[in-house]
């Protein structure tokens, strides 16, 4: 019988990220306590938000807003980078990324822990910005799932191609 695999990947679906965007850009145009104040929120670049407002208190408001609908479409914050208030003429702005990929370090950083914690048997190959996951037992890779959801990783994990 043929190992069975799958790929650990950290990618974000960016027509979910654009709904999200565009719930936020509903609600603040809509809420009482953003009128006036000049708040906004928009794509910069590929992968890149601004946040707008009149003070730091709006603009972090307005990012909260912005999680919010993230979450709701299951999106994981750990893939939002979010940037410090900074003042620009009149108005507070806040720059955001969203970041993909698997760095080699915490591919390394993944490897390691399934390595150690996981069960014997399970090989695992870094290839590019993924890694994947062979096993001889299906058992021993749904335990490795398991295992990377219940760990505290500093980014978010997507399983695909599971054969």
């Amino acid at each position: 019988m043929a190992d069975s695999s799958f790929d650990i990947v950290s990618k974000i679906d960016r027509q979910e990220a654009d709904n999200a965007l565009n719930q936020a850009v509903k609600e603040i145009q809509t809420r009482y306590d953003f009128k006036n104040t000049g708040a906004e929120i928009k794509w910069s670049g590929e992968w890149g938000v601004e946040i707008t407002a009149n003070a730091d208190e709006r603009a972090l408001a307005v990012l909260d807003v912005f999680k919010d609908k993230l979450i709701k479409r299951g999106i994981s914050l750990k893939s939002l980078e979010e940037g410090e208030p900074r003042q620009s003429g009149k108005d507070v702005k806040i720059n955001c990324t969203f970041g993909e990929g698997i760095s080699q370090e915490q591919a390394k950083k993944v490897s390691k822990l399934i390595r150690d914690e996981g069960p014997k048997g399970v090989k695992v190959q870094i290839q590019g910005d993924e890694l994947r996951v062979t096993s001889k037992k299906r058992d021993d890779l749904q335990e490795v799932q398991q295992l990377l959801k219940g760990a505290d990783l500093d980014f978010a994990v997507q399983f695909t191609n599971y054969r």
